[in-house]
């Protein structure tokens, strides 16, 4: 369609600046809380509910709006923080737009109350759909407090597309931690749906926030990083401090590398290369450290007016700031993290390797250890063989000295009639290769069973037998462990307790970032509940790409991958017969759950071959 060429009402470039500004009910958060921060609050309330979608109220003592000024805050463009084009080149406020009011207020019914300290009596402003309502006095205490209503009323396209409720309160629930890390000196409170989820000391101490957004256990993992001086004299004077994570403590993706440039939260793949790359042979591939880093530089080495939200910057020297980063939490984690042991047993704990254990050199005698319900698995095999179990018994001595094992796992007991036909063939154990790969013979040559890999995939089709048969899977704990976790993955557990529930957890709050565990799936009843509930956790915040599995496959897949016999685990050849006996009757026996391979085949025409026979 075409026409002349015509001025836009006032209301519809209003709504269409709020598109780049005001993208979620995070945004509007964000915008207020930097607000807050520029007029020097000490204490700042963060409240929402449903998500930030029917009200935000951000509340702060800052130094407030004069009367005669607080409508003029609704004007576009509008902004006490600079005054010509030169000061944009040396910017230290974190808002500088005069944008964030005037789109929220276009999209939204938001009312101001505030009192500057210089005054006796405040002011109050309400605007709806970028239309003033109505301004006058009111009483207030000094600073200022804003109420979003109703976000994105007149723009249904954009209400339409935002997420879930809680999607939208975890994305509050980052800005504001994430504030709070970055000033540990102001006291930040943030109430969702009536219930205060975070809170903050304002102590000043960076560390004494991370215990409160991260837990006291994680941060016992992390390593306080320090300036370096600059490698040379030519280079502008860059800081770099915070916290990083030991190597034993790493996650799945790079969410958790939470980068600040002179106070403002930014997105920037390069400096968070950078912390990966200061990991380098430290922790495992597809492995990446948790951090928290403040970047401090002369605001002339930083254009912080790329984009709307700010979230992004361009540097005069971006080389000298990536390694300023690399070479700051480089040198905290070599000079602190815990040296490892030298050498070390290459199969130990292999399936686990984002965790690494400790390592020690393996015996070259066999060893032989009892695995939790070996016992009643032994009774049956000796009622089908006798001779053969006490046989098998004697060609394992007694280990004559303690040797670190990774904990064992029961193999499960379907030694009796299998309900499922037979996909493979019948195969007969010959051995065991580096506690690892199980070697069988069959019909058709040599099979290399992976022992893990193998006893995942049984374990798997088991548990979803059960499911489709609405059988128990769930053992209650002795005594119900309580485990605290972080305000922002207490959330996600919240918001998935029936899904935890339908696999076979029994999980109750008891307090606010607190959780009860009563009880947890059966094939996981010799672990530690707590343990379990942070490898849940793991998999509950690495949420889910377009195209992968359900969330609940793969916590499936993670109760499977934890019960299953390790790599490293020295087996009987009776405990490797029934794990191959049950293999061979399950549906896919050549996959484990993650789509690995649990055996390779060699024929004996390839046999054949490698031996030179015709």
């Amino acid at each position: 369609m075409s026409g002349s060429i015509q001025v836009l009402p006032d209301t519809v470039a209003a709504q269409i600046a709020a598109g780049e500004v005001v993208e979620r009910p995070a945004s509007a958060v964000k915008e207020l809380v930097e607000n807050a921060l520029d007029a020097g609050a000490t204490s700042i309330t963060v409240e929402i509910e449903e998500g930030g979608k029917k009200l935000i109220r951000v509340s702060d003592d800052g130094q407030g709006i004069e009367q005669d000024e607080l409508a003029l805050a609704f004007a576009r463009h509008a902004t006490s923080k600079l005054r010509t084009v030169d000061d944009l080149n040396h910017i230290l406020t974190l808002g500088f737009r005069g944008e964030a009011l005037a789109s929220i207020a276009a999209v939204s019914r938001t009312t101001i109350v505030s009192r500057a300290r210089s005054e006796e009596i405040g002011a109050t402003v309400q605007v709806e759909g970028g239309e003033m309502r109505y301004a006058r006095q009111a009483g207030a205490p000094a600073g200022t407090v804003v109420t979003v209503e109703n976000l994105f009323f007149n723009t249904p396209a954009r209400l339409k597309f935002l997420k879930a409720d809680s999607t939208e309160r975890r994305h509050v629930m980052q800005l504001v931690t994430n504030y709070a890390m970055a000033y540990p000196n102001v006291r930040f409170r943030l109430i969702m749906e009536g219930r205060e989820q975070f809170h903050s000391p304002g102590s000043g101490d960076v560390a004494d926030v991370l215990v409160e957004v991260f837990g006291l256990e994680t941060f016992k993992e992390m390593l306080e990083v320090s300036p370096q001086p600059p490698t040379r004299p030519d280079l502008p004077p860059i800081e770099v401090y915070g916290f990083t994570s030991t190597p034993n403590l790493n996650r799945s993706n790079r969410s958790q590398i939470i980068l600040f440039v002179n106070g403002r939260a930014i997105s920037d793949q390069s400096l968070t290369y950078a912390v990966s790359q200061a990991y380098h042979t430290l922790i495992p591939s597809g492995r990446y450290p948790m951090a928290v880093l403040m970047v401090t530089m002369q605001p002339e080495e930083v254009d912080v007016n790329v984009h709307p939200t700010k979230a992004e910057v361009r540097f005069r020297a971006p080389e000298a700031v990536f390694s300023a980063v690399q070479r700051a939490v480089r040198r905290a984690v070599v000079d602190q993290a815990p040296v490892p042991p030298i050498g070390g047993d290459p199969y130990q704990n292999v399936e686990e390797g984002w965790r690494p254990a400790p390592q020690n050199r393996p015996d070259p005698r066999p060893l032989r250890t009892m695995v939790p319900g070996e016992e009643q698995l032994r009774m049956e095999l000796r009622s089908l063989d006798p001779g053969r179990f006490a046989h098998q018994r004697a060609d394992y001595p007694m280990p004559t000295r303690p040797q670190p094992q990774p904990k064992p796992t029961e193999i499960p007991d379907s030694v009796g009639r299998p309900a499922r036909p037979r996909t493979l063939p019948i195969l007969r154990v010959i051995g065991q290769v580096g506690a690892m790969y199980i070697v069988a013979e069959g019909p058709a040559g040599l099979y290399l069973i992976d022992q893990h890999a193998a006893h995942e995939r049984i374990l798997y089709e088991q548990f979803m037998a059960q499911h489709a048969a609405m059988e128990p899977v769930a053992q209650r704990t002795l005594d119900a462990a309580t485990v605290e976790l972080s305000p922002s993955s207490a959330q996600r557990v919240e918001e998935a307790l029936d899904l935890l529930a339908h696999l076979g957890f029994e999980i109750e709050p008891f307090g606010a970032s607190t959780f009860r565990v009563r009880a947890i799936p059966a094939l996981l009843a010799d672990r530690d509940p707590g343990d379990v509930m942070k490898m849940i956790v793991q998999d509950l915040e690495s949420g889910n790409e377009p195209g992968e599995v359900t969330l609940e496959e793969k916590l499936v897949r993670r109760v499977c991958k934890t019960a299953a016999v390790k790599a490293g685990q020295t087996l009987s050849y009776d405990e490797m017969q029934g794990l191959i006996r049950q293999l061979e009757r399950c549906e896919s026996p050549r996959t484990c759950p993650h789509g690995r391979p649990t055996m390779l085949h060699i024929s004996g025409e390839e046999l054949a071959k490698q031996f030179g026979r015709t």
